[in-house]
């Protein structure tokens, strides 16, 4: 049994979680950004930087999506193997 795959199967999804966990990272710095007027005591941010923080969710999907898409990869891999 060859242990060998093609590359681009193994980073199927890969490049999915590479760009969901920058979208991610974008939404929390942005939900840092948008609570710390709180603690400050200054005046809140306008509501379109609410909505940047939505990037967190966004993010995740993003991600998710790229290890589902890497263990459907894994998995006809495993029935053409067998």
């Amino acid at each position: 049994m060859s242990t060998e795959t093609n590359s681009s199967d193994t980073r199927a999804g890969d490049r999915l979680v590479q760009v969901g966990a920058i979208i991610f990272f974008v939404g929390a710095v942005a939900t840092l950004v948008t609570v710390a007027p709180l603690f400050l005591g200054t005046d809140p941010f306008p509501s379109i930087a609410y909505a940047v923080c939505m990037l967190m969710g966004v993010g995740f999907v993003v991600a998710a999506a790229g290890v589902l898409r890497s263990i459907a990869v894994q998995r006809r891999q495993a029935r053409a193997a067998t």
